[in-house]
């Protein structure tokens, strides 16, 4: 999916990650060849000079599938901002509602709160050598907000149908004028990166331009290279900004099978790997890797499709119905083993977040109900097609589980097992009608006005292709509301709508589970982060 622990992240990816959009926690895959570390082997110590982190050596992470686009104006999915966290520093991060400043020095907003002023650090640069600058913040803004490029961040910079503009005032500083307050601004901000002017400047479609295969970036690690279906390597960036990077190197190696990326993970082969809990005893037995639990504000849920060519699921009974004939508790217990892992859900907001509450319509557990339903709305022989990404075990669980009990209230279910990149694509494309069901995850940030590209009419991560006037007013004016009660007000009601009309079946806020290997120090510098696994490569050594 295309979106983005502590702060104010948003993201589907997929990503998702939306796959932030991917139905487990992170990534797996299988045994493929990846270079060598480029001083000391992957997996083997290397010993510290007097007690400080020694440079050298490379880390292995494995990913589930290939990157989608290495841009972070476009990046959604969660091995392509994986990636980019790597290869473009942001202006600043948020933990525990403090800032770090990366790019930027300072960010200071005007008493009216209408005007925020950047300050950039002096002396930054691109991997290329070439000097970071304000017109490169201000390229990045006006890139985002132009229609033709098609950018998924446009809709955060637009506030009450007026785009937000940046002025370039020196060249370290940017002043960022808005048309009405907007207390989600920052948290927009926290999602970008920029992108150098000079590089893409005489681009007519950055997306689709070819300057993304070999990407120019001012994070810790500057691309090498890139082999489709096996590893991507990014080698050391010596005069990042933050201080020379420890490691020679990071290898991102594509892992599509999980048994056998788990494989790799033992074997030494991989370093970092996001874990499945039913795989978790296994590699702790081992004694070789730290295993990392932690919470990303992420949701996962089952996806109601109402545009599809059947037309069911356009009616909301038939997917209160759906919903009825299921439960959180064994579904979780399908996907996650156990609760620990997994806290059940009902609203489509995440606890982590600004105004969530609760305290709204759930249907859950009944089947009897479902079936009534079911009859009022004069739905029968209803048959779904469910998508599934190959080798995701948390999805391939929920949808045999999903099969099971949808059958039992007269609806057949067709599972469409897809490679991770086609589910990928399939589920993003907004204007897929070919599936009904899908099981995937999100993870917005703390402010509730990021979920709007969601659940808004039209917008362009809504993929449910929900639609409700009332929510899209609602959106709207709390995306524009200073008073903190009256914005509650207005997200409580939200939160309200959209469970009644059940557009989703949230299912449960999960947790993510990363096995680091031993051989590495400074991982709670490096700061666990939702999505990108880490904030800041640079920190990471090899003892």
């Amino acid at each position: 999916m295309r979106k983005r622990f502590n702060g104010m992240i948003a993201f589907i990816l997929l990503a998702l990650f939306v796959s932030a959009c991917s139905g487990n926690n992170g990534a797996s895959g299988n045994n493929t060849a990846a270079p060598a570390a480029s001083t000391a082997p992957a997996g083997t110590a290397a010993p510290a000079e007097n007690g400080q982190p020694k440079d050298g050596g490379s880390l292995i992470i494995g990913v589930q599938a290939d990157p989608v686009i290495l841009n972070p104006i476009y990046a959604g999915d969660r091995v392509s901002l994986t990636i980019d966290q790597a290869l473009f520093a942001p202006l600043f991060q948020v933990n525990n509602g403090e800032k770090t400043y990366y790019l930027a020095e300072s960010l200071t907003p005007s008493e009216d709160n209408l005007k925020y002023t950047l300050k950039l650090k002096d002396g930054l640069t691109w991997h290329d050598g070439e000097k970071l600058t304000a017109d490169d913040v201000v390229y990045t803004i006006n890139s985002i907000l132009d229609e033709k490029q098609n950018s998924f961040l446009r809709a955060n910079l637009i506030i009450n149908e007026q785009p937000v503009k940046a002025v370039k005032v020196d060249d370290l500083t940017v002043e960022f004028q808005l048309p009405q307050v907007s207390p989600a601004f920052e948290a927009t901000l926290v999602q970008i990166s920029p992108i150098p002017q000079h590089i893409f400047e005489n681009e007519a479609d950055l997306e689709k331009s070819t300057k993304n295969a070999a990407p120019v970036g001012s994070g810790p690690f500057k691309f090498k290279e890139y082999k489709n279906g096996e590893y991507l390597t990014l080698e050391r960036f010596d005069n990042y900004f933050g201080g020379k990077p420890h490691l020679d190197s990071v290898t991102y190696r594509v892992t599509k099978d999980a048994n056998s990326a788990n494989l790799a993970l033992q074997n030494g082969e991989l370093n970092v790997k996001y874990m499945d809990p039913q795989d978790v005893s296994t590699i702790e037995a081992t004694n070789n890797f730290e295993i990392l639990p932690y919470s990303e504000g992420r949701l996962a849920y089952l996806m109601f499709n109402a545009m599809s060519d059947t037309g069911a699921l356009a009616k909301k009974e038939v997917r209160q119905a759906i919903s009825l004939a299921l439960s959180r508790q064994e579904m979780i217990q399908a996907a996650y083993m156990t609760e620990d892992y997994a806290d059940p859900a009902k609203s489509f907001l995440t606890p982590d977040a600004l105004y969530y509450t609760d305290d709204v319509t759930t249907f859950d557990n009944d089947p009897a109900k479902a079936q009534e339903l079911l009859k009022a709305a004069g739905v029968s022989n209803l048959k779904l097609r469910f998508i599934v990404s190959s080798g995701n075990k948390a999805q391939e669980a929920v949808s045999l589980y999903v099969q099971q009990k949808l059958k039992a209230v007269g609806i057949d279910v067709e599972l469409q097992n897809l490679d991770p990149n086609a589910y990928s694509q399939k589920f993003t494309d907004v204007n897929s009608k070919d599936y009904e069901l899908a099981f995937a995850g999100y993870i917005m940030g703390y402010d509730p006005d990021a979920y709007q590209i969601l659940y808004t009419t039209g917008s362009s991560s809504n993929y449910s292709r929900y639609s409700n006037t009332e929510v899209d007013k609602l959106f709207k004016q709390g995306a524009g509301e200073a008073d903190p009660a009256k914005r509650e007000e207005v997200y409580h009601q939200v939160q309200k709508l959209i469970a009644e009309d059940a557009p989703i079946y949230p299912v449960a806020y999960t947790k993510t589970i990363v096995a680091v290997s031993k051989n590495y120090g400074g991982l709670e510098e490096a700061v666990l982060k939702p999505v990108v696994i880490f904030e800041d490569l640079s920190k990471i050594y090899l003892k």
